[in-house]
């Protein structure tokens, strides 16, 4: 008997908690609260910690952070989940992050300290090779590369949608401790966020997660100095103390400063003009890439509000953190001039379409002949008829709807009115003369 008790008592306490009630609030700082009490632990274990921190909203601000999360977000595949994981980066629920080559580990405090991993497919073979082709000679220096600073044909390389650097999707498998049975849990949501913020610091991650090599990109630009950037690329000199923040490196000297430039053939004519001409150009787009604009700018120019979010979900506008300020693409200039010039044919195919109808409209006007010419307008021919008129005619009530059923006359929607047919006259003649 007591353990019949005992027995319904755990299946009442089970119901009660698998299906008549929710779990229990636990607000957020206790949630973390007990995160660390189990941090430190693992801690004292050995286990090395490395803890997302976002300062303010902005979860990444440098160039490759960005760019993960705008691929991200991206995909639709990902749209349900991911204000979530924005919301757990936000207030520091993702304690502990790790990128290894092809791996992602991390835990992240909710309702317990959840256990994450993700696992992303690396860079096809063929695709890098392709990669590092499109980019031969764009990329001048290391330190180039690792801070974004190169033109926005490079960018738009990298940050091509399925053949890109960045994982889509179908390349990215993750799993959660969590009870939560979505296709992505917002633990999950939050440590792919984790990982943009941490490429803020530490870009050449994005590299060994892809499992490729950085400086097969820069091969190809020569044996030059990676603490020096390209004069012709318009950046300023790093100094000793940046490399020493940026790699994590003591560098006890300034680097020597390069030799005598080479004895080469040097560029004379018409070449020489080329390369004058093409690095303007690249100046250009540099200066292009990445510019402000506003959105009363663009409605100014003709751009509809809901053309503007089409090009921000499409990636040809980026977001900026000033509200209605947007930055510009490498598209950004070229599907503005393209939506004017449909919008200029549209409004003078409308133009001509709408004179052409003026036009025939005139020519009918002219063909007309005046209101002498006509006379009076022949007298409308009546097409209706009453049962009291046909009944002074004479036609009695049985005729009328024996009419009806035949066609003869038609019914209309006032009682008593009908409509009349080709036939109408010549029955009531017929009927007439056999009376």
């Amino acid at each position: 008997m007591r353990n019949s008790i005992e027995k319904g008592t755990d299946m009442s306490r089970y119901n009660r908690r698998h299906y008549r009630q929710w779990a229990p609030y636990v607000p957020v700082a206790e949630r973390r609260r007990r995160a660390r009490a189990k941090i430190k632990k693992l801690q004292k274990k050995g286990r090395v910690i490395s803890p997302v921190e976002i300062a303010g909203r902005k979860i990444a601000r440098t160039f490759w952070g960005e760019a993960w999360c705008d691929n991200l977000e991206s995909y639709s595949d990902f749209a349900n989940r991911l204000p979530r994981g924005r919301t757990y980066v936000r207030n520091g629920s993702v304690m502990d992050l790790q990128i290894e080559p092809g791996k992602v580990t991390s835990l992240v405090s909710g309702s317990s300290l959840y256990d994450i991993k993700i696992k992303i497919t690396p860079q096809p073979a063929r695709r890098w090779k392709k990669l590092v082709k499109e980019c031969a000679g764009q990329i001048d220096s290391l330190v180039e590369l690792l801070q974004g600073r190169f033109s926005e044909g490079v960018m738009e390389i990298l940050c091509r949608k399925q053949s890109g650097l960045f994982p889509a999707p179908k390349e990215i498998d993750f799993s959660c401790s969590c009870p939560d049975w979505a296709v992505m849990c917002k633990h999950v949501a939050a440590t792919l966020y984790g990982v943009g913020a941490r490429l803020d610091q530490q870009p050449e991650l994005l590299f060994r997660l892809r499992r490729v090599d950085e400086t097969d990109l820069i091969a190809s630009a020569g044996e030059a100095p990676i603490a020096v950037a390209e004069s012709a690329a318009g950046f300023q000199t790093l100094q000793t103390d940046d490399l020493s923040s940026m790699f994590g490196i003591d560098l006890d000297q300034a680097p020597p400063a390069p030799s005598a430039a080479p004895q080469g053939r040097q560029r004379t004519g018409r070449a020489a003009g080329k390369a004058i001409r093409r690095g303007r150009k690249s100046k250009a787009a540099a200066r292009k890439h990445g510019a402000r604009i506003s959105a009363r700018e663009l409605t100014a120019r003709g751009i509809p509000h809901s053309r503007i979010q089409s090009w921000l979900r499409s990636g040809v506008l980026k977001r900026s953190s000033e509200r209605g300020i947007y930055l510009t693409t490498a598209a950004t200039g070229a599907k503005i001039d393209e939506y004017l010039a449909t919008k200029k044919a549209g409004a003078s195919k409308r133009s001509s379409t709408a004179s052409s109808a003026r036009g025939k409209k005139r020519a009918r006007a002219k063909a007309r002949p005046t209101r002498s010419a006509r006379g009076k307008k022949p007298a409308r021919a009546k097409t209706k008829i009453s049962a009291r008129e046909l009944t002074a005619l004479g036609v009695p009530h049985s005729a009328i709807q024996s009419w009806l059923r035949s066609g003869v006359l038609l019914r209309t929607g006032q009682r008593g009115v009908y409509r009349k047919t080709r036939d109408t006259a010549k029955n009531i003649a017929e009927y007439l003369e056999k009376r």
